[in-house]
């Protein structure tokens, strides 16, 4: 069964590890088979650990894996998204994104 492993160390860094594994060989087995650390030694604290995922999906570590899957592991948020997308939206102001940066001349506001 043919597994792959990946892991985004930095932003624009990918690690990825093809692996065979035995039939029945599960998320934990494939990490531990890649030879990585279930918590990576660049993770914020080294409490954090973690979290897997199949194709996007999240995974618990002992959910048995199929051929041709793709394993990944995922940090934790650094910045709430809601939050960030707030702060990017109030630096460029109401008019400069959005529906609203070209308006047709003389029509209402969204349009």
């Amino acid at each position: 069964m043919r597994v792959t492993l990946l892991y985004a160390s930095a932003p624009r860094t990918v690690h990825e590890v093809e692996l065979d594994l035995p039939d029945g060989a599960t998320a934990r087995d494939a990490v531990r088979a890649a030879g990585w650390p279930q918590r990576y030694p660049d993770t914020a604290s080294p409490d954090e650990a973690l979290s897997l995922a199949v194709w996007g999906r999240r995974c618990e570590p002992d959910q048995a894996l199929r051929d041709g899957d793709r394993l990944e592991l995922l940090r934790g948020l650094r910045v709430d998204p809601k939050v960030a997308r707030r702060e990017r939206f109030a630096g460029q102001g109401a008019r400069g994104a959005g529906l609203f940066s070209k308006r047709r001349p003389n029509s209402k506001a969204g349009y």
